[in-house]
């Protein structure tokens, strides 16, 4: 009996050092400090820029707010019974203020609903009201705010559809919506918990060669189709602002709505089985059709079976028609692609796809306007004349940006731009767009020209600019660029072309971001917009540099350097470092080496990062370059440890040179990619104390068709897919390692069960690690309670393992 006792002893002691059932926690103050803040409202503008739209909502969830009622259905996440995303963040209050008003405090919104939960905002197609869904306790309802009065008011029941997405979309007489409304007959969910199945589930695989993600929260069974067709069936409506609605169209699921630029016409898409246990709604098989405002059947415009058979590479595309919508420097015109190798990257062809324009009521066939090189990458329309085309390849990196004349498809395609984009040093821009007369955003022309708005990163720094474009000659003019050395400026949009009025956002390392205006004909006038505070004033004086190094093979590497407050930089006390990162691939070492990265930008610590421990007497290097680079026919992954450990090395070597740091006392950290890499650092190097992965992948055979860039599959590169696995070495793992996921992760590959089972085999191997597992997160994580803890966890962690 007396062994029996041992035995349980033994049992339960190593049930307690197992679990550590602990409530939860917050960190220490001067984190608290950081991370319990308000944060500023939003801000949305009308077209015209006389009225802004001021947006609150908490600084984070609660756990309360994600323990609500949740079905997981083809790639969504509802709540059946409000019918809407399960995901969305609220907004807890509106005020609206007249821009040009500049000292003048934001209206309240008055006849908001009690305790408002907003989300789906969108203005009229005019400006004169903004409309927007409220989710009660049983359901979403629509509201609309006039403008000019700051008034809003209820225009249905909680009885709209939102489980697709917003479930509104605007008439052009601004009067009107169409909406998606739950039908009166809609039946009762089946509880797949209690009803036994009439048989087993059986999926097939008939010869044909598909390569599919590893995607999250698909189909299940027979009793997943029936809950998902009720919670997406939905009817038309068209709801004027008085409150009047008349049914549009019976009850179906619709999936997509949007009308003509001249409002004439109604473009509907519905999904329908057969439905698919491997690929999310996206791919099940849809019905496009066109109908006058009547409701009348005017054309059967596309028809897309199941597709879950897909060509390899991140370059393959469906067959058929694809990129379906209405063009919008015409009046009812639609425009479409089709790939011209099937899809298939493997395929050798001249031109990859054809796009096509299609009049409204369409009885002729549709005209081919131009084919392009690579895959169809997007399309600005500006008038009769004048588009703008972009294509790429992924395999290159390579990008094509096309100047076409859409009246004369025999005029051949002009290539402007042809480059890599991952070059962001020889980035032009993008093009500047306006309103037209259908309050569609088009090419802004003037005078035989376009405009282009870039980042302006160079090897110097960052300095954003705006260039004239010729239609004539295709050179550029630089009309302004920005020369700040001590702030950083973006600039949004141009608001009057003649008299050079820009909408910009400025922002230093101090400075909360707050728009202003910007004419860039007089280079120094500014008027400040908004008034957003720095709500971090602990940290306003925080040492912050970015400094650049290089690695062993002469790449150029970059991060953000900060010291801990109140810093000695002339005593120079070394301390221990942190380093947050996330690796990249890249084609070449040039594009690999140049640096986004900017001094000036505001320092914001949020839970994605090490910043908050500069209270805490750490250096911390954050957004370290980690690029994963393969050349010409090698992959980036094909010597993915030794790029790792040298982007690492060449880190530490850099802060270490400063004199600031005692290279025996770094940690690393990550998440998502970052925390495979975190890992992978730990097992295969000595150059870490610790670690702390978040939210990480660690077994690539469970993602057996291709992971973040990785195009191959496990079965053309099992050697890459098995060495880059931490999972594989697990027993090589001989530092603590902290691993932390969400509960409920959403994203594809980093299932919760990857950190789990990595800590079953860094457990099972006796090496050092704590698992968390955060209630309720997903990929991100958004409740105060799980966030605060988190930060508790690491300080924790990082005081222990690395501190002392």
């Amino acid at each position: 009996m007396k062994y029996l006792n041992l035995i349980i002893i033994l049992i339960m002691t190593d049930l307690l050092i197992a679990q550590e059932n602990i409530v939860f926690q917050k960190p220490s103050a001067e984190i608290l400090a950081l991370a319990d803040y308000e944060r500023a409202p939003s801000v949305s503008m009308d077209t015209k820029k006389e009225y802004m739209l001021l947006q609150y909502r908490n600084t984070y969830k609660s756990l309360d707010d994600l323990n609500q009622a949740e079905m997981k259905l083809g790639g969504l996440r509802v709540n059946p019974i409000t019918n809407i995303s399960s995901t969305v963040s609220y907004i807890n209050n509106l005020k609206i203020r007249k821009i040009k008003e500049y000292n003048a405090e934001p209206v309240q919104v008055t006849g908001l609903p009690e305790k408002p939960r907003i989300t789906n905002i969108s203005w009229s197609p005019d400006d004169t009201k903004i409309a927007f869904t409220n989710t009660t306790g049983n359901g979403v309802e629509l509201w609309v705010v006039d403008v000019a009065s700051a008034k809003a008011t209820k225009l249905t029941d909680a009885v709209l559809n939102a489980n697709l997405g917003s479930p509104f979309s605007w008439y052009k007489d601004n009067q009107s919506l169409l909406v998606r409304i739950i039908p009166e007959s809609r039946p009762s969910l089946i509880d797949s918990g209690k009803d036994l199945p009439n048989g087993p589930i059986v999926s097939l695989a008939d010869g044909n060669v598909s390569q599919n993600r590893t995607y999250q929260d698909l189909l299940k069974n027979k009793t997943d189709e029936i809950n998902f067709t009720t919670l997406t069936t939905s009817e038309l409506y068209k709801v004027n602002i008085n409150g009047a609605k008349t049914l549009f169209r019976t009850k179906d699921l619709y999936v997509g709505q949007s009308f003509s630029s001249d409002g004439n016409y109604i473009m509907l898409t519905t999904i329908s089985p057969p439905f698919s246990y491997i690929v999310p709604l996206s791919r099940f098989p849809q019905k496009t059709i066109v109908y006058d405002l009547n409701g009348k059947e005017i054309k059967l415009v596309n028809d897309v079976p199941l597709t879950e058979i897909m060509p390899k590479g991140f370059s393959a595309v469906r067959k058929g028609k694809r990129n379906m919508g209405w063009r919008a420097d015409k009046p009812a015109s639609l425009f479409f692609v089709v790939a011209l190798d099937e899809g298939d990257p493997a395929q050798k062809v001249n031109f990859r796809d054809e796009i096509f324009s299609w009049d409204a009521p369409f009885g002729d066939e549709p005209e081919s306007l131009v084919k392009t090189q690579q895959r169809f990458g997007g399309v600005t329309w500006g008038d009769d004349n004048t588009a703008i085309v972009s294509d790429s390849w992924y395999d290159t990196r390579n990008v094509k940006t096309y100047l076409i004349n859409p009246s004369d498809p025999g005029q051949q395609p002009k290539i402007i731009f042809d480059r890599n984009y991952q070059d962001i040093y020889s980035d032009p821009g993008r093009f500047e767009t306006r309103e037209n007369e259908y309050a569609r955003d088009v090419l802004a022309i003037e005078k035989g020209n376009l405009f282009l708005i870039g980042e302006g990163h160079t090897k110097e720094g960052q300095f954003p600019f705006i260039d004239e474009f010729s239609l004539n000659n295709f050179k550029t003019r630089r009309l302004y660029q920005s020369t700040f050395t001590n702030r950083k400026e973006d600039i949004f949009s141009i608001e009057d072309f003649k008299n050079g009025n820009a909408l910009v956002i400025i922002q230093s390392k101090n400075e909360y971001p707050n728009y202003y205006f910007r004419n860039f004909r007089q280079k120094d006038k500014l008027q400040q917009i908004t008034f957003n505070k720095n709500p971090f004033e602990s940290i306003k004086d925080v040492e912050k540099q970015v400094i650049k190094y290089k690695r062993a093979d002469g790449v150029e590497l970059s991060g953000t350097l900060y010291l801990p407050i109140g810093y000695d930089k002339k005593n120079k006390t070394k301390l221990p470092l942190l380093i947050w990162a996330y690796p990249e691939e890249f084609k070449d070492k040039n594009s690999a080496g140049q640096s986004s990265i900017n001094p000036n930008e505001f320092t914001f610590p949020y839970y994605g990062s090490f910043v908050y421990y500069v209270t805490k007497g750490y250096v911390v290097l954050d957004d370290a370059s980690f690029p994963i680079i393969g050349e010409g026919d090698k992959e980036p992954n094909d010597n993915f440890i030794e790029q790792l450990v040298s982007n690492a090395k060449a880190a530490i070597d850099a802060v270490d040179s400063l004199g600031y740091i005692d290279r025996t006392k770094v940690a690393v950290g990550g998440h998502s990619y970052g925390a495979f890499m975190t890992a992978n650092l730990l097992t295969h190097s000595d150059l870490f104390v610790c670690g702390i992965a978040r939210s990480g992948a660690y077994n690539r055979t469970l993602t057996p068709f291709g992971f973040q860039s990785e195009q191959r599959n496990y079965w053309d590169a099992p050697g890459v897919y098995n060495s880059m696995s931490p999972f594989y070495t697990a027993n090589l793992m001989k530092k603590p390692l902290l691993l932390i996921h969400g509960e409920a992760d959403n994203n594809p590959g980093t299932f919760t069960l990857q950190t789990e089972r990595y800590f079953q085999a860094l457990k099972g191997l006796g090496a050092n690690a704590r698992m968390v597992i955060l209630p309720k997160e997903s990929h991100g994580y958004e409740a105060k309670e799980n966030i605060l803890h988190l930060l508790w966890e690491q300080e924790q962690f990082l005081d222990k393992y690395l501190k002392k």
